[in-house]
C-alpha cells in the first residue's frame, strides 16, 4: 500500500526563542499507509493535539517534515491551501464550529470553497448528511435547533462533504452519551470501510481504539512510544499501564488470569475475542 501520511524528524516548538519556549513534539518519524485506521492514544500533553494538526498545515513544523500522499507540506507553502482539502480535520466539540444559517449551507461551506459546481455540492452534501445519520428534513433547520449529537454529525458531515482522502479526528465523541458516542464513531467506521479514506483518531478511550483501528500510535512526553497493529499493542498492556494510560477492561481482565497462573494470550483486547479465546482454551482443556 502506498504512505498517505508520513512524519520525518518532526519537532514542534510553542514559542521558540522566547523564555516559555515549550517542545510539544520532539523528533517524531512515522508512517501511514492508505486506507489504515489508526487510533492515537496517550495521556494529556503527550503531544496528540499538536501532532494532528500539522496534518493540514494549521501548524508549520518547527523542523522536520510532513508529507501527504508524499508531497511536503510546506514545500510551497503558497499551496497549503490544497492540502486542507486533502486532510480534513475534525476538532474535539466540533459544533462549535456551525456558524451558517442552515444545516444545509454549513455542510456545504468546504465544497463551495473548493469552487465545484452547485449540482455536485449538492450530491456532496447530501451524501455525507446521510452517511453522518442527518435527516434531509433537518438540513433546511438552523444548526443552532440541532440537539447535542445532532450538532456534532453535522459538524462531520461538514468535513465529510469535501470528501478528503484523510480524516482526521480529535475525540469526536467527547461529551456524547454510550448510545451518541456509539452512532458516531460506527458511522465513520462505515464510512471509512465504504470509501477506503484513511482516519486517524484520537481517543482517550481504549475500548473505541479496540473496536475501530486496525493500528495503534502511543504518544508518550512529546515523543512515540508505540506504534504497531492493535493486537501487538495491547499485548504490551503492562507497559501501557506504565505510561498512565487505561487498556480495554476485558484486557485487564485477561492479565489478571495470566497473574493467576491460567495460559492465555496477552493480546484480548474484544469481547467477541475474548469469547473466542476461552472456547479455544476450553476445548484444548477437553472441557467442550
Amino acid at each position: 500500500m502506498a504512505v498517505m501520511i508520513e512524519a520525518r524528524h518532526l519537532t514542534h516548538i510553542y514559542g521558540q526563542g522566547m523564555p516559555d519556549a515549550t517542545t510539544a513534539l520532539e523528533d517524531v518519524s512515522f508512517a501511514v499507509e492508505e486506507g489504515d485506521f489508526v487510533g492515537i492514544i496517550g495521556s494529556t500533553g503527550s503531544g496528540k493535539s499538536t501532532l494532528i494538526t500539522h496534518f493540514n498545515g494549521l501548524l508549520r513544523p518547527t523542523s522536520g517534515q510532513v508529507l501527504v500522499g508524499g508531497r511536503d507540506l510546506w514545500a510551497e507553502p503558497s499551496k497549503i491551501r490544497e492540502f486542507r482539502f486533502l486532510v480534513g480535520l475534525v476538532f474535539q466539540y466540533p459544533e462549535y464550529q456551525l456558524f451558517e444559517e442552515t444545516v444545509y449551507k454549513d455542510i456545504a461551506y468546504g465544497p463551495s470553497n473548493m469552487g465545484l459546481p452547485k449540482e455536485e455540492i449538492d450530491r456532496r452534501v447530501r451524501r455525507a448528511a446521510a452517511f453522518c445519520g442527518l435527516d434531509e428534513a433537518l438540513l433546511a433547520s438552523s444548526p443552532f435547533e440541532l440537539s447535542g449529537g445532532q450538532k456534532r454529525r453535522a459538524a462531520v458531515a461538514g468535513v465529510l462533504a469535501m470528501e478528503p482522502r484523510v480524516l482526521v479526528l480529535d475525540e469526536p465523541a467527547a461529551g456524547l452519551d454510550p448510545e451518541g458516542r456509539d452512532t458516531i464513531l460506527s458511522q465513520i467506521k462505515a464510512y471509512h470501510k465504504q470509501t477506503g479514506i484513511t482516519v486517524l483518531l484520537v481517543s482517550h478511550s481504549m475500548e473505541d481504539i479496540a473496536r475501530f483501528a486496525n493500528r495503534v500510535l502511543v504518544m508518550d512526553q512529546r515523543k512515540i512510544a508505540m506504534y504497531d497493529t492493535v493486537e501487538k499493542v495491547f499485548a504490551r498492556a503492562p507497559e501501557l499501564l506504565e505510561l498512565g494510560l487505561s487498556v480495554p477492561q476485558v484486557t485487564k481482565i485477561f492479565l489478571r488470569l495470566r497473574e493467576l497462573g491460567l495460559e492465555i494470550p496477552a493480546d484480548v483486547y474484544t469481547m467477541p475475542y475474548a469469547v473466542k479465546t476461552v472456547l479455544e482454551a476450553a476445548r484444548a482443556k477437553g472441557v467442550l
